[in-house]
């Protein structure tokens, strides 16, 4: 499915929203009574992953809070979108594509990093070791296979363009084409595009297979950076406050935990977590799982990884300069890891 020119030029552009109804109780205060508050979160998965969110729930994190799953998807927009219009309690989506959810009036809010870029961690644009691709240029009128259109990868596909020198016109004629992640790899070596978009464990099971080579990464473009971040919505925020403090914190608990335990015993976890929840999935792939790539502790959010795309598609013309207020757009105040951690550091 090539995109036209137009599609380019309004990247990242999402459906409209609709509002959800939901009613709480709440105290004579006007705060939500802790009985009233929802102890079941609805969400999305990733086929063969295993999200922050499970593995929390795995650890016992999550405490008295229960996860539900509904489906898999294989779109961070999606995500966030089926989060805004109260189909899931929580999606989590590129930063790019959140800033362009709260420019169209969802009222969302960013909660905590899930996701990013490191030397472990990261996504990079592969091609076959015989092709003549080199350079950004040799990109024109090439297919490149993403797992969707308007988030993370097309945003670094645009950076690594615009670095490279082409006019807006010459980036037109480059073809980001959605293909699930499970199939990209076959797709690239059956020559059906020219780049896939690999990040993971699907990366490094297509390196340890060999033939191909890495035309840039995310990494190399931009560094260690926080890249996606879980949102709920400012209603679910407010009638939910103690669950969402738990689910939150419980997911910085889980970043910590896959940092500091052995690599072995985090496949290990993850492979359990897999098998028990019985979807038939392969788990093979899940012993090259080496990091969340998640920047800051406990995913902290900092402003900054969300700052970088507010300027950026500001400069794009894909939003307007001053439609997303910053302050606004994501919080910390229900991430308590530090509080949290010195209690059960040892769990």
């Amino acid at each position: 499915m090539a995109t036209t020119a137009s599609t380019r030029r309004h990247f990242l552009t999402l459906l409209g929203l609709s509002a959800v109804s939901v009613s709480c109780g709440t105290t004579a205060s006007g705060t939500p009574a802790a009985k009233d508050q929802t102890k079941t979160l609805r969400y999305q998965g990733w086929a063969g992953q295993v999200t922050l969110p499970e593995l929390a729930e795995d650890l016992g994190y999550l405490e008295d809070v229960k996860l539900k799953w509904v489906g898999n998807t294989i779109s961070g927009p999606q995500d966030i979108q089926s989060a805004a219009t109260g189909q899931v309690d929580f999606g989590g989506a590129f930063n790019g594509a959140v800033v362009k959810l709260a420019a169209n009036n969802a009222p969302i809010k960013a909660v905590i990093s899930y996701y990013g870029a490191d030397k472990y961690a990261y996504n990079g644009f592969y091609v076959l070791k015989d092709s003549p691709i080199r350079s950004a240029r040799d990109l024109i009128g090439k297919k490149v296979g993403m797992n969707t259109l308007g988030a993370h990868s097309e945003a670094m596909l645009d950076i690594y363009l615009q670095r490279g020198g082409l006019s807006q016109a010459d980036i037109d004629k480059v073809e980001p084409l959605v293909v699930p992640p499970v199939n990209t790899e076959q797709s690239l070596r059956q020559k059906q595009i020219d780049v896939a978009v690999l990040g993971g464990i699907l990366r490094d099971k297509a390196l340890e297979t060999g033939g191909v080579r890495p035309l840039f990464t995310d990494y190399q473009l931009l560094g260690a950076f926080s890249a996606g971040t879980y949102v709920m919505t400012d209603r679910f925020l407010k009638q939910n406050p103690d669950t969402a403090r738990t689910f939150v914190t419980a997911v910085g608990r889980a970043i910590e935990w896959s940092r500091s335990t052995p690599h072995d015993e985090v496949v290990d976890r993850m492979t359990q977590i897999v098998k028990k929840r019985g979807r038939n999935e392969d788990t093979a792939p899940l012993k090259f799982w080496r990091s969340y790539g998640v920047a800051e502790t406990a995913g902290r959010i900092t402003g900054k990884e969300l700052k970088l795309w507010i300027d950026w598609l500001a400069e794009r013309g894909d939003i307007k300069k001053g439609q997303v207020t910053l302050s606004d757009l994501y919080t910390n105040e229900f991430n308590d890891y530090k509080k949290s951690s010195a209690a059960k550091s040892g769990s």
